[in-house]
């Protein structure tokens, strides 16, 4: 009311101007990654970020911000500008499972960030140390209940969904593992490979290559259907274990409150950098598999995983303050 009875010709160009900057990318756009290097988040945001900064004309910068699960990286966005400049590239599942593990978390999922593109999911590969004497899911299943001392299980951290998971395993195969967390899949990989720890559940994008050559001995994967790069390893559901549908889910989120059209584009140009041919082979020979669900899918389908995750937090009584 009070802008339009005073605001002139003059004022109501400068009252404009935020609204017409904010409907453009004025700046290089920060990729924040909330785990270490060398991980599936890391692999993704390095092969899509310059085809999504071609999108949407501004370079596209990765920048690793490690710690607490994915959370330290989660708050620097959700407590980032909402203009569509600093962009969050995570492993859904530490979202999904922070609600229920903190108590003091320090930003809210739900209602801080706000969903752009569900990009890929790929499963989940669960491997040994070569050392380990087990070479069939059977013989693990029977050495992780006899000699439950001879397995430590690394994961990227204590309730993340590959700690879940291969807790949830563990359980069924009526095994008491030790858990050991590190600061992402990166070095959870890097551990088990140098026979650190024994066994991990990780994203099959980031561990392919180490069971390719030879660094560590793939079991089982999860997912619908056998993975193409390793068919003689059985599928989770296979086998009758828990976790079958586990996996990675990798997805794009801003700060709540960045403007529709910019997140409108942001999943435009997410979309349109996986569709591109190179991007797609890379992507296929690392295991993924294109979700690309729009903003409001995704939020749907975060809900659903925060529920489900929920329940297995509470099931396992793990609070982390």
């Amino acid at each position: 009311m009070h802008r339009r009875l005073f605001a002139g010709a003059l004022g109501a160009s400068v009252l404009a101007a935020p609204v017409v900057r904010a409907q453009v990318f004025d700046r290089p756009i920060r990729l924040i990654v909330p785990f270490a290097p060398g991980g599936t988040s890391d692999i993704l945001a390095r092969i899509l970020g310059p085809s999504v900064g071609r999108q949407i004309g501004q370079n596209v910068v990765v920048e690793n911000r490690a710690g607490a699960a994915g959370n330290v990286g989660a708050d620097f966005v959700a407590k980032s500008a909402p203009d569509g400049s600093t962009v969050l590239l995570i492993d859904t599942g530490a979202l999904a499972t922070a609600p229920s593990l903190y108590q003091r978390l320090s930003f809210d999922p739900a209602n801080d960030l706000a969903p752009v593109n569900l990009l890929i999911y790929a499963p989940y590969l669960l491997a040994v140390h070569p050392s380990v004497s087990a070479n069939t899911p059977q013989e693990l299943a029977a050495l992780a209940k006899a000699r439950p001392q001879a397995l430590n299980v690394a994961n990227s951290g204590v309730g993340g969904a590959t700690h879940l998971t291969s807790l949830v395993l563990a359980q069924h195969w009526g095994a008491e593992l030790t858990q050991v967390p590190y600061r992402g899949g990166a070095a959870a990989l890097t551990a088990v490979s140098a026979g650190e720890s024994q066994m991990l559940v990780n994203g099959a994008t980031a561990t392919s290559p180490f069971v390719r050559d030879g660094r560590l001995k793939g079991i089982a994967v999860t997912g619908a259907r056998r993975f193409a790069d390793f068919p003689n390893l059985p599928t989770f559901a296979e086998l009758g274990w828990p976790g079958a549908e586990a996996g990675t889910f990798q997805g794009v989120l801003v700060r709540a409150g960045t403007p529709a059209v910019l997140v409108n584009k942001l999943d435009e140009a997410f979309r349109n950098a996986m569709a591109e041919p190179d991007n797609a082979r890379r992507l296929a020979d690392i295991g993924a598999e294109t979700q690309s669900l729009g903003p409001d899918a995704f939020r749907s389908w975060m809900v659903r995983e925060t529920e489900q995750w929920g329940r297995v937090v509470r099931a396992n009584n793990i609070r982390l303050d």
